[in-house]
């Protein structure tokens, strides 16, 4: 039988095999691929739900000022060496400052990162306790995350306080971690499911459990209205019930976004994403636009239809201050990884969007008007619920590892 149907276009079957091996279309901040290992850690520590590396200040030592950096969202166990070289490679090496200055980095990872928010607090809620167990003398902790692991860390300290679990934090900080919501374009979600009978990886990825907690809005079908998703509301309840953060430690907070309510460039209702292959082509991605019946997708992969999604009632939350995500780009490079004759070729006009809006990071507002998203705000407000927090002189990329955020935190450190 011909791979090719009288269209010319190779069969669904062949299609999905190819996407399948040669394509990993899933969100995340950071390098796609890791070239160089990280080194040995000092210590491996199993946890519920997760384990931890440890690298130690000074060996002969041991434990003695534990610094606890939990890992962010994505799919599939945490990986060290991306871990590594996100926190170490990148514009600034976190870990060997901490270290330089007589810190002890433990790496918190998870078995599951797109698993319950809830499942994973687990994991830190036993770091906290091993490293409390194997500490040398009574420095206190810092226990904190980037992105989705500081939203981790916060329920997991706040809940052992709740519980009369003794943590012994003294600073709690989240790098760019998305206290009101985070976002992922309406059209990228419905991408994500309307090509699940292909590759299921993006849509699984959409509709996990820690994606629904996460997103302000969200689908769960290609065709479905946005919504805050019930496990969402949960899980917000959930943290209300433990007392939503922790009392006892210091809390700050970093955004990758500004303050000054300058947006990051995107304009609204631009057409970001395109399919050029013949098995895609008809498809279109369009950035978020405000008012009513906003054209954000045509949609049409191998079968002749295409459908159109609309919205109302989102504010332009893509050109939004904030930490940036390139959403629209890693769809197209992992596309264009599948073999031409395939015709999934793409291109991305708008490769970024914001991920999590500064407002959001800084726990100052929620994210769903313009206002709320755009308005700036001063240096040091009471309205956030954060001690202290720092933005980022430019919208630059989510949990982009800055010397400026950095040096920030180090500067409070216990």
């Amino acid at each position: 039988m011909s791979e090719f149907n009288d269209t010319g276009m190779p069969e669904e079957e062949q299609i999905a095999e190819a996407f399948g091996s040669a394509a990993r279309v899933t969100l995340a901040p950071g390098p796609r691929e890791v070239y160089e290992s990280a080194p040995d850690p000092d210590q491996e520590w199993a946890l519920p739900e997760g384990k931890a590396w440890v690298y130690l200040a000074d060996a002969k030592k041991g434990l003695t000022k534990p610094v606890l950096i939990a890992d962010g969202f994505n799919t599939g166990p945490s990986d060290l060496d991306f871990s590594w070289e996100i926190l170490e490679r990148g514009p600034f090496p976190l870990i060997g400052e901490l270290r330089k200055r007589g810190y002890d980095v433990v790496l918190l990872g998870f078995d599951e990162r797109s698993a319950s928010l809830l499942d994973n607090a687990k994991a830190v809620k036993s770091a906290v306790q091993e490293a409390i167990a194997r500490r040398t003398g009574s420095h206190p902790l810092t226990v904190g995350g980037f992105s989705m692991g500081g939203l981790i860390a916060r329920y997991a300290l706040a809940r052992m306080e709740h519980d009369g679990d003794e943590h012994e934090t003294e600073l709690y900080f989240s790098f760019d971690s998305p206290h009101r919501g985070a976002w992922i374009p309406i059209a990228l979600q419905s991408f994500a499911h309307y090509i699940r009978r292909l590759n299921a990886a993006f849509s699984n990825q959409m509709n996990s459990p820690a994606a629904r907690q996460l997103l302000w809005q969200h689908i769960s079908e290609w065709g479905d209205t946005p919504e805050t998703d019930k496990e969402r509301i949960e899980f917000l309840a959930e943290l209300e019930r433990v007392g939503s953060w922790p009392r006892r430690p210091k809390k700050i907070g970093v955004a990758n976004g500004v303050r000054s309510g300058a947006g990051n460039g995107i304009a609204p209702g631009e057409r970001a994403f395109h399919g050029r292959g013949l098995a895609i082509t008809g498809t279109h991605l369009h950035t978020q636009g405000a008012g009513e019946d906003q054209l954000v997708a045509q949609l049409r992969v191998v079968t002749l239809r295409k459908p159109q999604i609309r919205t109302s009632h989102l504010p332009e939350i893509d050109g939004a201050p904030g930490g940036i995500l390139e959403g629209f780009g890693i769809l197209a490079d992992e596309l264009d990884k599948i073999p031409a004759i395939i015709g999934l070729g793409s291109e991305a006009e708008i490769r970024e969007h914001c991920f999590v809006p500064a407002v959001s990071a800084v726990a100052l507002r929620d994210i769903d008007t313009h206002e709320k998203l755009y308005d700036p705000f001063p240096e040091a407000s009471e309205d956030s619920e954060l001690d202290e927090y720092l933005c980022a002189d430019q919208n630059e990329g989510h949990t982009l590892v800055s010397g400026e955020l950095c040096t920030w935190i180090l500067e409070r450190l216990p």
